[in-house]
């Protein structure tokens, strides 16, 4: 089995705030998939991409409840080039409207960070160094 791209589906309140977030960290968008009820954010390009979909787009692809910002329903990792980079994505994210909602981690081999984005996503940020892990 090999996947071609994957698109991660996540219901927003605010097409325009969502915009102006992900713009702030340096991040755009696929404008042939984006509207004025979705965004297409390119995680990488040709890859890996979020569809930003308001809730009552995203209401049409389920026939379950939709999890508001007040409980997790999945936790989004992303992994970086640097510690730096981290640091650097969730303080860009912290000061255009993201929150953080736990401490960063440092266990030597693997660094993250984490912020919650305006519309309550979860998304960590990571480093890991594969010369650090320790041989079983």
């Amino acid at each position: 089995m090999s996947i071609k791209s994957v698109f991660i589906n996540l219901p927003i309140s605010d097409v325009s705030r969502t915009r102006a977030f992900w713009s702030a960290l340096g991040f755009s968008f696929n404008e042939q998939f984006s509207d004025d009820k979705a965004l297409c954010l390119v995680l990488q390009d040709g890859k890996i991409y979020s569809m930003m979909v308001t809730h009552e787009l995203f209401g049409t692809f389920t026939n379950r409840a939709i999890a508001d910002n007040s409980v997790t329903q999945t936790l989004i990792a992303i992994e970086v080039e640097s510690r730096a980079a981290v640091d650097e994505m969730v303080q860009r994210a912290l000061a255009n409207g993201g929150a953080r909602y736990r401490e960063s981690a440092d266990h030597g081999w693997m660094y993250y960070d984490c912020f919650a984005d305006p519309n309550g996503h979860q998304w960590e940020v990571m480093f890991t160094d594969a010369n650090q892990l320790t041989q079983s």
